[in-house]
Formats: structure tokens, sequence, C-alpha cells
């Protein structure tokens, strides 16, 4: 294989993107294989620069393309002593010498970025950044005039294609005025380099026509990836291995409530959904994190074991709710509910049966009043006739009811809990007498009489015993007698629940030791505390309480308050141990984590994932830095460079098209469409094309 060297060079070349994905093309033609190089690069950013130097594996050149006038205009200043203009010869100098087979150019974008107002971008300062679009095409025009680069391509946002119109057709006369033609043209760097973004750009590609007859074929279209196919392959985000570019960012406090409303595969426009007036969220409350505990607003499964109860067990604090399947505790979902008539119905579910929700009404409609049921539950009065008896005689069936007058007809005139009068003879007595059955009670108006005196009765000291009989018991007759003598005095037991006074001897220790079989318990006058302390009472210190500054005990398997020393007597204020918790203020850089409710975490992208999304970096490269510790002007830098793997591929197609034209061929049959649509076209025509002809 013949290795034939594509050279390159970049101007306003940035940290080195686009250098980086041209070292990296690939082409081959027959036994002639390409190898890209870059031989230089010119940018007014000394950082970038710096960046430069260690991607493209050159030393790039800190170069200010502005003319006095257009450094005046934009910095609002004369340029200081020992500025000069760039000249051809700098960019030759830039060049170490060679001259370059392609140049690549990426002029400052945003006069013409649809980010700027057009008030500002029509302003002396963004006009005069504008105009170094063409001013960086003349340099590099005027340097190789000689011996002109093969292709020139100039890369810019597609908005330049209207806000710099005049700009564009003024390089596409001094293109031609050169011998190149050329096309503008747009592309997708997400699809060229099967990056996870879609980034679409403005790219003008100039041929040389008489260097370079072949066609340019377009580069292979490849599928935009997923966020997470690049991101998964990385550390964490704050990972210390992974360098100081994958850091976190600290966000003001009001960018990360605003993220946190943003869902998932939308931008800030979810923000318009949210309901605020007079500046205040409506529907949501933001309140600190700070002392909630784990499990705040946690419910727990139905078949889930309870977590303990705290002093302080609220919903706030842990995960004291349930999830309870059980139907009708309090819910629309009640078994045998029965709504009222001026009530809404419950949602009808795919259980449709009474026993299993809201699902009957209290209808005032009965319907009993119409129809062929006008007599169902109806009651005849006494003084009325009765109706027609039917087949169903059941009180539903028919008016089978009727109101009877007579109070002493039926049950009642056999004397079913009926009271004879005193003077009234007594029914006649049945086999079965109880009360419920007859007249079997009686309306005695005599007073009490003295037997019922004696029931219970108890007898003083000095009064006579009544006549004990063969029923003598205490409910028939007064065979008690109130004895003032106390049994305890001068008795065996005279120590029933004595308690022995302190000064006193204790009395006789029998066989029953309990306290109701004799003096067992002594007056103590010593206070708790004046004997030292509770050692007395301590045992396996039950509800003990350790000291602040005193070592806790071992702590053993089954640990509980009351089976020891486990609680600890803190001297500390509340405040201090849980000090009142505040939200940040507006403007409060910090960094936050979001939590959503599908369990992801919603985070803004870390610098170094912000490269890696632009394939400058790769997951082989973690640690690696750029230059400078500034988190924004590195993301200046990565969101203005051309993407390496978009940049490989266009180079790709580029350098087999230069290796033809080496080769002297003039055409090439390939399968391939030529890249007409949407960049190459000006690699196959010989006349100039405006953007509508392309």
């Amino acid at each position: 294989m013949i290795q034939q060297k594509i050279l390159h060079f970049h101007v306003c070349g940035g940290a080195g993107g686009g250098a980086k994905g041209f070292n990296r093309g690939q082409a081959r033609v027959g036994h002639v294989v390409a190898k890209p190089r870059c031989i230089g690069g010119v940018d007014v950013d000394p950082a970038g620069i710096a960046d430069f130097d260690r991607v493209a594996g050159v030393p790039g050149t800190v170069l200010d393309l502005f003319t006095a006038e257009q450094y005046a205009a934009f910095h609002g200043r004369v340029p200081p002593s020992g500025w000069r203009e760039a000249s051809p010869q700098d960019f030759q100098r830039a060049a170490h010498g060679e001259r370059p087979h392609v140049v690549f150019m990426s002029a400052p974008c945003k006069g013409f970025s649809g980010l700027l107002s057009d008030k500002l971008s029509v302003s002396a300062k963004y006009q005069a950044l504008n105009g170094l679009t063409l001013r960086a095409v003349w340099l590099t025009l005027e340097a190789w005039q000689d011996d002109p680069p093969e292709f020139i391509l100039f890369e810019n946002v597609p908005r330049i294609a209207t806000r710099g119109r005049q700009l564009l057709d003024q390089i596409g006369a001094l293109l031609t005025a050169y011998g190149y033609v050329f096309a503008e043209t747009t592309h997708d760097c997400g699809v060229l380099g099967g990056l996870a973004q879609s980034r679409k750009r403005f790219l003008l590609v100039a041929r040389h026509a008489q260097k370079v007859p072949p066609f340019l074929y377009e580069p292979e279209k490849k599928r935009l990836r997923g966020v997470g196919e690049v991101l998964d392959a990385l550390p964490l985000p704050g990972d210390p291995a992974a360098g100081p570019m994958h850091r976190m960012p600290a966000l003001q406090w009001k960018t990360w409530v605003r993220l946190a409303f943003v869902e998932a595969g939308s931008d800030w426009r979810s923000l318009n959904r949210l309901r605020i007036a007079d500046g205040i969220l409506q529907d949501y409350a933001i309140e600190p994190g700070a002392n909630w505990h784990r499990g705040v607003l946690g419910v727990r499964a139905w078949d889930e074991t309870a977590g303990v109860v705290t002093g302080r067990g609220s919903p706030t604090t842990g995960t004291f709710a349930v999830a309870d399947p059980r139907p009708g505790y309090g819910h629309e979902y009640a078994q045998l509910g029965v709504k009222r008539w001026d009530q809404t119905a419950g949602v009808v579910t795919g259980q449709k049966s009474p026993g299993q929700g809201t699902l009957s009404v209290a209808d005032p409609r009965t319907g009993f009043s119409r129809g062929a049921h006008t007599n169902i539950f109806r009651i005849v009065p006494w003084g009325d006739h009765a109706r027609t008896v039917t087949g169903a005689r059941h009180v539903t069936g028919a008016a089978a009811c009727v109101a009877d007058p007579r109070a002493a007809a039926g049950f009642r005139g056999a004397g079913k809990y009926r009271v004879t009068g005193y003077g009234e003879a007594a029914g006649t007595v049945i086999g079965a007498s109880t009360t419920g059955q007859g007249a079997f009670a009686l309306a005695d108006p005599r007073p009490a009489r003295p037997w019922r005196d004696q029931t219970m009765g108890v007898l003083a000291l000095d009064e006579p015993v009544g006549a004990i009989t063969a029923q003598a018991e205490a409910t028939t007759g007064r065979f008690a007698v109130a004895d003032p003598r106390c049994t305890w005095a001068g008795t065996a037991h005279r120590n029933k629940l004595k308690v022995v006074p302190y000064g006193s001897a204790a009395g006789t220790v029998t066989g029953a030791d309990r306290i109701g079989s004799g003096a067992l318990c002594v007056a103590d006058p010593r206070p708790e505390f004046a004997r030292g302390g509770r050692e007395v009472f301590q045992n396996g210190g039950h509800y003990g309480v350790t000291p602040w500054s005193g070592s806790a005990y071992a702590v053993t398997g089954s640990g509980q308050h009351d089976n020891g020393r486990w609680s600890v007597a803190d001297p500390r204020e509340p405040a201090e141990i849980d000090p009142p918790a505040a939200l940040p203020a507006p403007d409060d850089r910090l960094v936050a984590v979001i939590q959503a409710l599908d369990g992801t975490w919603h985070r803004p992208f870390t610098t170094f994932e912000l490269a890696a999304l632009q394939s400058y970096v790769g997951p082989e490269d973690v640690g690696f830095a750029m230059h400078g510790q500034s988190d924004s002007a590195w993301r200046e830098r990565i969101g203005n460079m051309v993407p390496p793997a978009a940049a490989e591929a266009v180079m790709g197609v580029i350098a087999r098209t230069l290796l033809l034209a080496k080769a002297g061929e003039t055409f090439l049959l390939s399968s391939e469409p030529i890249w007409v649509r949407p960049v190459a076209i000006a690699a196959s025509l010989d006349l100039p094309l405006t953007s509508g002809e392309a």
C-alpha cells in the first residue's frame, strides 16, 4: 500500500475539533491510501490554541484576524501598542512553510446566530465580527495564490445564508476570481458523524476546478444515537477519577427549580403548562427537605412490615401510610354502598355488582303506584273491604294486610305478657309458664313485706338471731351479724397486709411470703437518690439513660429502651440537633439532585459529557481536562467546535476525491449518491452556484 499525504490547515480552528477529525479521515483508491496530517492552524484565543496543540499534533498560532477598523468597532477602543494586522505571510508561517491541500475555516458565528436579536446583529460590533468571514477567505487565497489549496471548506450556522447574504456573495465572487467553483450547502453533523445530537450547520464547499475534476460523493449517513449510548460508557458525575471537567455544575437555585418541572423528553416549553398566579406556583409546593426522614410520605405495601413508630410519626416523617386493598373504608369503592338520589355515582368499573362498590341507588321513584302492582305492601283499613285474593298471597303480592284496631284481640286476649289485677283470678296455668305465654304476673298493692326486710339482713351484735330454717341462707333472712371486734388483734394474723415502721423489727417470716400473709413491707424514709442512685432498682438497666459524656454499653441483639441503657441525656438545644431548614435564595449557586417521579435523576450535562456528545473525548479519555480552569470557557470552546466525528466523515470523501485527482481520474462510478444535497455539488460542477440552485 502507498500512503498519500493529505495536508490540511485550519483558520479559526478553536480547540481543534475539526483538526482532530480530519486527522482520522480515511480513504483508499486502489493501492493508494490517504494519510491526512494537520500542518497548523490559527485562532485569536490562546486557550483554544493550547487545546489545538494537544489534539492536532502540531503547534497552532495565536493570531488576530481583525483589521484595525474592525478591532476598534468590536472592542470599542483602538488596538494596543504593538498590535498589528494579520497578513497572508502569517498564514504561511502558521502552516510551518507547507502548502495545504484542504483549508477548513469556522469563522465566528455569534453575529449570524438566531440567538442574537436582529437589533444587535446589525450593530457595529457584530458587523465587525461578521466581517471576519470575508477577511479569513481573502487571507487564505492570498497566502497560497501561487499554488491554491484543492479544497476550501467554510463552516458556520445555517442563518448565515440570510443574515450574512451580502458577505456570502462577496466570498463567492472572491472564490470565482481565484479559480474555484463552489456551492452553499447544509448538513447535519449528527447524521454524518453518528452523534447523539442533531447539529445542523452551513457548509460552503469550494473546489479548485483545474486541480480537482472528479465528483465528490456523499459520505455514508449514520443514525443519530441516544444520549444514553454515549453517557453509559462514562463514570457517574462527580467521580474524582473522571477529572475536573466531569463535576456537576453549580447552578442557580431558580435554574434547578425550572429543570425540576421540565418533563423528560421535553424542553422549557413544559414550563408553559404550569399554572402561575401573581408569580406563585399554584399546584405545587416547594418545601425544604433537610429535616425530612428517609421514606418521607412513603406508602407501605399491604404485605410489608410497618416501620418503627416514633414520637414524630406522621406521613411527612416516614413510611406511615399503607396501601389498603380492602374496599369500602371511607372512599368511593364501598361494598354494598347506596348512593343518595342527589349524589354523583362512583366510578363505573369492571366489577359491577352491589357487593363490589357504590353501585346501588336510593331511588325515590318506587313504581308501586303505577301499573299492575298498586297493592304491593298495602295495608287495608279496618273499615274497607279486602282486595281480591290472588294466587300470590304474601304481602308483596296484594293488599293482604289489615289495620286491626282491636287491642284485646288475638294474642293479647290470650293474656300474653298480661299482668293480672290483684282482685282478678289468675289465668290458666299451661305447660309453658313463662310471662310471655300467659297472665303469670300479679299487680300486688301490698307494701314491702317483713320477709323482704329480712332478706340478706345483718343483725346488730346485741340483736337476737332469727329462727334458723332449713333453707337458711343470706338471701332468705337475717343470718349475718355486725361484729365490731377486729379479728386481726391478738390473733395469728395480726400482720396481714401490715407495713412495719423503719425503726421496728420485722414480723416473723412465714412459709407464705405474700404481702397478704405477713408484715413483709417496710416504710423506708430514705429518698431514692440519697443512696447514690438507683443501684437497687437498675437490674439490667431497664429504661436507663446514659450521660452525654458517658460510654454506651455493649449493644445486644435485643437492645431496646426497656431492657437496657439505650437512651442518652442529650444536652443540645433542639435547634442544634434539628436546625430549621430554609430554601436557598433564587440566585444561590449550588449542586442539587432532582429525583423524578419515575425514579430517574434529572440533571444537566457535565462539561466532560458535552465534550463526549461532540465526540471530542471518549471513555478512554476519562480524566482529560482542557486548558484553563473555567467551566464556562470550556463549554464555549466545546460548543463552537466542529464535531471530530463529522469532520472525519467529510475528510474521508474529500481525501478519496483528491486521490482520484492525483491518479489522473476525472470520473468515478459509484453506487453512492453524488453529494448534491446537502453538501458537495461544488465538486461536480464548474460554474458558481447560488444557494437556491444548489
